[in-house]
């Protein structure tokens, strides 16, 4: 667009996105509006549209001046108290006192449910008499397209409203008032936007009419003179003509008409959901601010898809080479969201989440490591248990008839494509859950037997017995290794703690562990860099998924063991309450400054209240009802606004960088995984038990505690010990001819491979005595009818001998 008065200084400067710590976020229920916003410290920044994860605008900010020497913003020079009007009902009133004393500007925040069009309703009280000495500003960074350059804007009037438009990327905003705009101004930041006007003359001294293509900002001062009350609009479309006829009719509509329609809808859907009757207000208050953050979470136009935090982490020192933060979809906080859907009795939200993660499946079974709504890829590592994960909460819903014959025969495909990149390419993961370490760690492993004992049995419903039969026997040597692979003895930890043996973070070789040799972890703590952090000196919460998934007892003796390292290496006290770290040596968090967490200079991990709830769970596994109720109480005091934040500042407190202890650091707030585990617990705690612990799981390995009878061999995985008596399953990527000995090849025979129908083509080469000292064997590949040329040898040992090996000294 040209204009005739053009912005000088050109692009301007690329804007930072904001604060991860956010203290409101909101949207409609109405189908009407695909405006999201968020609040902190005090003012309106990313808001989003069209979808949930693309950012049309940084922030929005309010101005005060004198005219001459006074300049206040309400970012920097307020004390900002931000509130839900009730809770559970995502609308938000602000309110900023000037430090000096002199106003107070109150805001009311919400979408016009029936419009893309976000509303604030302003009201600005000047103290001691200094109406006629104040002026009132108002400053809005664009980023349509979900980033801050190559935005253009200048002024149009609709229908005779003076209005100021942005546009990029094919969308349009149209920024619009109430009452009038005294003055108008588009700029470049940092050399001709108003703020950089004001600070500068603590006046509007630029009436730029025109900026294209960059960095910008546009601004206003408000007209006071009639009222010091006003409503400011923000409307989104796909041309001038749109935004601006969507902003008149907003304005026109009025503040209350979408205050009662928003309020209403959001309280009626809070009514249709599972509410304990007798809970405390504290519980009540957060399970229904809760909700909201899980239903805010979820994709207008994609259902199903949920965020894991309408939010940046440290996004304050970002810019927009780093668009996705944490809006996005992560496949393993999806199936933990869904899962508190689920606990708040919302089965048709959960069903959504089924059929999404069914859609925005790999060809390959897999998913990506996380993705944009659409399901596009942002990042593209794999971890296994965001593909088990999906597997099991398919089969519960399946059990609990969420999902009926007909929705499950279509799914039935996809599940099998994803036991089989399990049974593939597992049970070790290019990352493991906090998607730092490769190997085999204790969560992903407990995702994956599960995933199996839950893919067994949707595949004996389709009457499908081999592949049942696999799958069952795949999960039952899997849980014979866990102790085999993350559970060391005798290491230093041992002593210090007096106990004998604990669950390690992960294993990096994929071997006993006993003969791993013991290799530093990239990820440590600034402060440790002199020190080598052995991998069995990482102990993680992560222990605990194998009670909460039903494959030890809680209080089996190496889980009591674990909890007692955990509790004396990663428990940690604060004002706000007790929390955990998530592993030793964790480097996710701000430095010990307090400055932020950048992906070139790592810090230290701090506390993670998602943790209480993990543990929350533990304890009722234990029968430690009152111990439950203890970490609910705890998640409900590191909630602030009723927002749980990813992790808390665990020492000294750096007022300069807003960092107290037990208070939200910069990391993202609100996460959505932290409020499905707190549903989740509360829910739990209400019936007296874990109401998602999968029962068939327990039943096998606790109650029944089944054992395997095999030892698996593989190219990648070469066994080189199995017991007498035990079974040795020989896996392939091709069919083949095993040619084997018992008896160092004086004798032979031949074992040709069955298809599992998984990916892989197996042959089981019985060791029926102690007599036999080695299995040894070759292949013969039916495809080209070549020879392996090699022999393979695995040593035959006794039952006791084999687990003299096993638990041998490191």
């Amino acid at each position: 667009m040209s204009g005739s008065n053009t912005a000088p200084g050109a692009p301007g400067k690329k804007a930072k996105w904001n604060t991860g710590h956010k203290s409101g976020i909101g949207k409609a229920l109405d189908h009407g509006s695909d405006v999201s916003f968020t609040i902190s410290q005090g003012y309106i920044n990313e808001v989003y549209f069209p979808r949930e994860d693309m950012a049309a605008i940084k922030e929005i900010r309010m101005i005060v001046t004198d005219g001459v020497e006074y300049l206040s913003d309400e970012q920097n020079n307020t004390d900002s108290a931000t509130r839900m009007f009730e809770p559970g009902v995502p609308a938000y009133i602000i309110e900023n006192t000037c430090h000096n004393g002199k106003y107070i500007l109150t805001k009311e925040v919400l979408t016009d449910p029936f419009r893309d069009v976000l509303l604030q309703r302003v009201k600005f009280d000047p103290i001691n008499g200094e109406q006629d000495q104040l002026f009132l500003f108002t400053s809005l960074i664009p980023a349509l397209g979900n980033h801050s350059s190559k935005q253009s804007a200048y002024f149009r009037s609709y229908n005779g409203t003076d209005m100021i438009f942005a546009e990029s990327e094919g969308l349009v905003l149209a920024y619009a008032c109430s009452v009038p705009f005294l003055k108008r101004s588009v700029g470049y930041l940092g050399t001709s936007d108003i703020i950089t006007d004001l600070r500068a003359h603590k006046h509007m001294t630029w009436e730029y009419d025109n900026a294209p293509d960059g960095s910008i900002a546009l601004g206003a001062q408000i007209d006071l003179s009639g009222t010091n009350s006003f409503t400011m609009a923000v409307a989104f479309g796909r041309s001038v003509q749109e935004a601006g006829n969507l902003a008149e009719a907003s304005l026109l509509a009025g503040f209350d008409y979408a205050h009662d329609r928003y309020t209403s809808a959001w309280r009626n859907w809070q009514e249709s959901l599972w509410h304990e009757k007798d809970e405390r207000k504290e519980t009540s208050d957060l399970l229904r601010t809760s909700a909201a953050v899980l239903k805010i979470s979820e994709a207008r136009n994609f259902p199903g898809g949920m965020l894991a935090s309408l939010s940046i982490p440290w996004g304050d020192v970002k810019e927009d080479k780093e668009p996705g933060g944490y809006h996005l979809v992560w496949p393993r906080d999806l199936v933990f969201t869904s899962s508190g859907f689920s606990a708040l009795k919302d089965y048709e939200t959960v069903h959504k989440v089924i059929n999404y993660l069914m859609t925005t499946q790999k060809p390959d079974g897999s998913w990506h490591q996380n993705m944009w709504i659409d399901g596009a890829p942002y990042w593209e590592s794999i971890q296994i248990d965001q593909i088990s994960m999906p597997v099991m909460l398919a089969s519960w819903c399946f059990s609990k008839k969420i999902i009926n014959e007909t929705q499950m025969n279509r799914y039935w495909p996809r599940i099998l494509k994803a036991l089989s990149f399990m049974a593939v390419h597992g049970p070790e993961s290019e990352q493991d859950r906090w998607e730092e370490e490769s190997g085999i760690s204790v969560f992903t492993l407990a995702t994956q037997i599960s995933a199996f004992v839950a893919g067994a049995s949707l595949a004996e419903a389709y009457d499908q017995q081999e592949i049942a039969k696999y799958c069952y026997e795949t999960a039952d040597y899997l849980n014979s290794k866990i102790d085999e692979w993350t559970y060391i003895r005798n290491s230093g930890l041992c002593d210090e703690f007096d106990v004998d043996g604990y669950y390690i973070r992960f294993n990096p070789r994929n071997e006993l562990i006993n003969e791993t040799q013991f290799e530093e972890i990239d990820i440590r703590r600034p402060e440790d860099r002199t020190k080598d952090l052995k991998v069995f000196e990482c102990v993680s919460v992560d222990a605990l998924a194998l009670v909460r998934f039903g494959l030890r007892a809680a209080d089996d003796p190496r889980i009591l063991n674990t909890l007692k390292i955990i509790d004396a290496t990663l428990k940690k006290e604060t004002p706000q309450g007790t929390s955990w770290y998530r592993y030793t040596g964790d480097a996710y968090g701000e430095k010990a400054n307090g400055d932020a967490y950048t992906n070139i200079e790592k810090g230290i991990g701090r506390l993670w209240p998602l943790l209480n709830g993990e543990r929350g769970h533990y304890e009722i596994a234990a029968g430690n009802m009152e111990a439950a109720n203890e970490q609910l109480k705890m998640m409900e005091s590191f909630a602030v606004n009723g927002l749980l934040p990813e992790q808390v500042w665990d020492t000294d407190a750096i007022p300069e960088k807003n960092l107290y202890p037990g208070l939200p650091t910069g990391g993202a707030m609100p996460l959505t995984w932290a409020h499905a585990e707190y549903i989740k617990l509360a829910t739990s705690i209400a019936e007296g038990r874990i109401y998602d612990l999968p029962k068939p799981i327990f039943d096998r390995y606790v109650v029944n505690k089944t054992q395997s009878n095999l030892r698996i061999w593989r190219f990648n995985r070469q066994a080189k010990f199995a017991e007498a008596g035990k079974t040795l399953r020989v896996e392939l990527l091709a069919p083949a001819i095993v040619k084997w000995s018992d008896d160092n090849w004086e004798t032979s025979k031949e074992t040709a491979t069955i298809d599992s129908e998984l990916g892989l083509h197996i042959a089981d080469l019985p060791i029926v005595t102690e007599s036999c000292s080695s299995i040894q064997f070759t292949f013969c590949w039916k495809e080209t009818n070549k020879w392996e040329e090699k022999n393979f040898t695995v040593n035959v040992i006794s039952t006791d001998h084999y687990h003299e090996v096993i638990r041998k000294a490191v």
